[in-house]
């Protein structure tokens, strides 16, 4: 589906997977085979990537170039697989399996409870403590599996909430700082044919455990066990904000792929929605042009219980795989990689880096008043709370946005999204041959 890929595209992987633990799988501490070696003291690594490497970004390659030129004694291959992340993976498994895997490759946050229970991953803290003051903590934290890191995080995705400032002026409003005061102020718009908030249900399985994670994680292990519960209190405050919004119809229902959801903001019918750091080209394009110097991006207000703290959707890592021999002057390369700002944010990503400023990009601060946008999300970022993803999740974000389809025309509550992914945490878990405490 087209809107999907868009979508792919933009958070370069789908987010988050904070300290988590897993029984009897998974990551190795002993290198073996590898292609990557020694040539006459040459040390060779490989690295493969799904960045866009799209016209007008400074390719990975020519990255990698600069790199390679600086480092005679460390030479480093880039590869770029054009494919799907689950497609990836599999690749990668299969590479571990023959041992012939490269040395780091691009793994969203949200599959690395997958690819270590696949016992794809090396662990590298001694090496990762070493960078650790390079990344915002709450991304590098995305690449850990039960205290021990596996690589170091790239870009990242936190929500944030986009609102036209001009229409908010009109209306004399101003963004919610609490649940009720978005209620009412929704309510309060909708009258008036403005809306001010979304429920989207194609986005349920990131935004909803996002928003609901701002607060505290669904997922933790206790001994060899895994623990579920996706029904805390964050959670319980995201379904009954948004089933007030729906009950009185204060909330627009589209969605967020689909041509409808692109209509609404073209109409000026939606004039606030909460999204990912990395939505924002896409919602620039969304828009068509409309709203341009009016809209603005702040941080959520305390809707959900939060306080200030926000959720992640999106965002990858690069791993370390199994099998590595050179796992330490691969991420020496990693954290250089990793901290290459300007070229990064270039393939549209926004940085896990905290090394330097990433400049707002010129068509972006056009469309957002003017607005240095990568230091708002630069904030969102420092303020993400821990969660935590477990393997398999794909299987409960489906089963989630099922579930809010039903929420979004009246056929379900929007707490049903979340019983789901309960029991779809507990099943798949079983599925997949590991212990789970209910």
């Amino acid at each position: 589906m087209v809107s999907h890929n868009k979508r792919i595209v933009a958070a370069l992987a789908a987010v988050a997977a904070m300290g988590i633990g897993l029984a009897g799988c998974g990551g190795s501490d002993t290198a073996g085979d590898t292609k990557s070696g020694s040539d006459g003291g040459v040390v060779n690594i490989t690295y493969m990537h799904r960045l866009p490497d799209s016209e007008g970004m400074t390719l990975v390659n020519d990255i990698v170039a600069k790199w390679n030129k600086e480092h005679p004694n460390i030479q480093v291959k880039a590869t770029k697989f054009d494919g799907n992340a689950a497609d990836m993976i599999k690749k990668l498994e299969t590479d571990v399996k023959a041992g012939n895997a490269p040395d780091l490759a691009q793994v969203g946050y949200a599959e690395v409870p997958e690819v270590f229970t696949k016992g794809l991953l090396q662990d590298v803290t001694d090496e990762a403590a070493k960078y650790k003051d390079d990344f915002a903590s709450g991304p590098f934290a995305l690449m850990q599996v039960d205290g021990k890191t596996y690589g170091l995080p790239q870009d990242t995705g936190p929500l944030t909430y986009f609102y036209n400032a001009a229409e908010f002026e009109k209306l004399g409003i101003t963004v919610p700082k609490t649940a009720d005061e978005l209620i009412e102020t929704a309510k309060k718009t909708a009258a008036q044919g403005k809306y001010i908030m979304t429920f989207t249900p194609d986005e349920a399985m990131m935004m909803m455990s996002g928003q609901a994670g701002a607060s505290g994680p669904w997922y933790k292990v206790d001994g060899n066990s895994w623990v579920v519960n996706t029904q805390t209190k964050g959670s319980k405050a995201v379904a009954d904000v948004y089933q007030q919004l729906i009950d009185n119809k204060a909330a627009l229902t589209n969605p967020r792929w689909d041509a409808s959801f692109d209509n609404s903001i073209q109409s000026g019918q939606l004039i606030g929605t909460v999204a990912a750091a990395w939505e924002a080209p896409l919602f620039i394009d969304s828009a068509g042009g409309t709203g341009a110097g009016e809209w603005k991006v702040t941080q959520l207000g305390d809707w959900f219980g939060n306080g200030t703290k926000t959720g992640a959707n999106g965002g990858s890592g690069v791993a370390v795989l199994k099998g590595s021999k050179h796992p330490a002057e691969a991420m020496e390369f990693l954290d250089w990689f990793n901290t290459q700002v300007d070229d990064l944010v270039s393939q549209g990503l926004v940085v896990a880096a905290t090394t330097a400023d990433a400049k707002t990009p010129q068509k972006w601060s056009d469309y957002f008043s003017g607005q240095d946008v990568m230091a708002e999300f630069k904030t969102a970022n420092d303020n993400m709370g821990d969660f935590t993803y477990m393997p398999g999740f794909s299987a409960v974000g489906a089963a989630m946005k099922q579930t809010a389809a039903k929420a979004a025309d009246g056929s379900a509550k929007v707490s049903d999204v979340f019983d789901t992914a309960q029991k779809t945490s507990v099943d798949t878990l079983k599925n997949l041959g590991l212990s789970v405490k209910e």
